[in-house]
């Protein structure tokens, strides 16, 4: 008896720490593989962008569409369910983008956490279900920074032998929502 309860408690701390990683894999598709609904939700910010791509994205517990373009001088990416619903629009921003007092929270953290650490990219994240699919997007693309704005930072910190990439969400007050260990995928596109 004392075996089973042994087993099972080492089975939920392996599966705690293997849910911490992220393993991703992005593979191009075609414009007529992404859901219809999905591109109808998108298709007028597509119309004065540049770069378009549409991917189908696996990682290590969900699979799901991204489409990622340039639109004006941000390199978007909109992320979709497997059944087209909307998860998210993310797009790239660099530090001086993040309000003062949420960027020095978030520094506080990793400085506290990691020690030695370097910022790769910094993502301005608007998730979807807190408002009108309607109003998601247009926030997003109107690049107006509100209270359920997240920032998506990935970066690499000192381990114990070498470096380790890890990706972290944080809220609009520059809390800690999640940190995940990240592992290279192998990509045959840009990176956006």
């Amino acid at each position: 008896m004392k075996y089973r309860v042994l087993s099972l408690l080492i089975l939920c701390l392996c599966q705690t720490v293997l849910a911490q990683n992220k393993y991703e894999r992005e593979t191009r598709i075609k414009r007529e593989q992404f859901p219809k609904n999905a591109l109808d939700l998108i298709q007028d910010q597509l119309s004065h962008a540049k770069r378009i791509r549409f991917y189908q994205e696996t990682d290590s517990t969900k699979n799901s569409y991204e489409a990622k373009f340039k639109k004006g001088r941000l390199h978007y990416s909109v992320e979709f369910d497997q059944n087209g619903v909307l998860e998210d629009i993310e797009f790239r921003i660099t530090e001086v983008d993040i309000p003062e007092e949420t960027w020095l929270a978030i520094t506080q953290h990793l400085e506290q956490n990691h020690p030695k650490y370097r910022i790769k990219k910094i993502q301005q994240q608007y998730p979807a279900g807190q408002q009108t699919l309607e109003k998601t997007v247009h926030d997003a693309f109107q690049n107006l920074i509100l209270d359920y704005v997240n920032y998506e930072v990935v970066f690499a910190a000192k381990a114990n032998k070498g470096f380790q990439t890890y990706e972290a969400l944080f809220n609009s007050e520059g809390q800690l929502i999640i940190l995940r260990k990240s592992f290279p995928p192998s990509y045959d596109h840009v990176l956006y």
